[in-house]
């Protein structure tokens, strides 16, 4: 019995997560062997051939100056501070914890449209916004035994990715969407190359590392292929909820590979955070719009270098 739109949409979104959040366990696990900028250098380089080979079969090269459109270097430059505190924050802390405080960036560019753009945001939205980051509170946890300013760098991370996506939603549509991919790896392999030297410089790789990198840039690419698939699949307010299993697979991953067991802050502000963004998308829903919140459900989700 085939699937209806919604459960296929639902599946592919889930596919997605399981990408993208395999993406980030290859990052952390190749962290230990070689500091975050030659990773960036090494993943990009990769990211940055498969898409240019996608986007130069497609014809979607034949405008290079476009990248240097206002909008997309403003993104190219989101993107660069949100991959660089992420990076910096997972190579530190549970990838779990990363996980979580980024459920956050639907709420955060909720907030960043309101606040910049000046779109319609009711109070009940507003409260769902503050309810999530009483949530990054509880997981940040300043002040307390068990803080970790790192924890602040995966919350700059959100900032940085709230920056991106906004920007993206002003990107002229005659501007392919794959020149803009390809404008963002290879920043953010140029980028890794200039990082490299003051985070400690080149460290030997073996085939296996290596081999991983490339992986970790294929994941990237199959999470996105599968979330434009959802998103292109059925109504977006029954599939945007699926993007919250990339924190059940973060946990699962942590505890797995790097034996990473959850906190009960942790459980309990993830939880908040999860709810007050349900409830946003609920109320886009009930308004009869798709709004910011539901959009950060599409392939800009998290920080990945590309």
């Amino acid at each position: 019995m085939p699937l209806s739109p919604n459960l296929r949409g639902a599946l592919f979104m889930i596919v997605a997560m399981v990408g993208f959040t395999l993406n980030d366990a290859i990052t952390k696990f190749s962290s230990e062997s070689m500091n975050m900028a030659q990773v960036m250098l090494v993943r990009g380089a990769f990211a940055s051939l498969f898409i240019g080979l996608l986007a130069w079969r497609r014809g979607t090269l034949a405008n290079p100056a476009a990248m240097l459109q206002p909008m997309v270097a403003m993104r190219v430059a989101g993107e660069a501070g949100a991959t660089v505190s992420f990076l910096i924050a997972l190579a530190h802390l549970p990838i779990g914890n990363v996980s979580a405080v980024m459920q956050a960036l639907p709420l955060a560019v909720t907030m960043g449209a309101a606040l910049v753009f000046g779109e319609g945001v009711g109070w009940r939205r507003w409260t769902a916004i503050a309810a999530g980051f009483v949530g990054v509170l509880i997981i940040v946890r300043p002040g307390f035994e068990g803080f970790s300013v790192y924890s602040l760098v995966a919350l700059a991370s959100v900032a940085c990715c709230a920056v991106r996506d906004l920007s993206t939603r002003r990107i002229p549509e005659a501007i392919p969407t794959l020149l803009v991919s390809t404008a963002t790896a290879l920043a953010m392999t140029v980028l890794g190359a200039l990082l490299l030297s003051p985070m400690g410089g080149w460290t030997p790789m073996s085939g296996r590392a290596t081999a991983l990198l490339a992986l970790a840039a294929v994941l990237v690419l199959i999470g996105y292929q599968f979330i434009i698939m959802a998103m292109r699949s059925g109504d977006i307010s029954f599939i945007a909820p699926f993007r919250y299993t990339a924190l059940l697979w973060s946990i699962l991953l942590g505890l797995v590979i790097f034996g990473d067991v959850p906190d009960l802050p942790m459980i309990v502000g993830a939880g908040i955070i999860i709810g007050s963004g349900l409830y946003a998308l609920y109320r886009e829903r009930v308004v009869g719009r798709q709004q910011p919140a539901a959009e950060s459900a599409g392939p800009d989700m998290a920080p990945d270098g590309i």
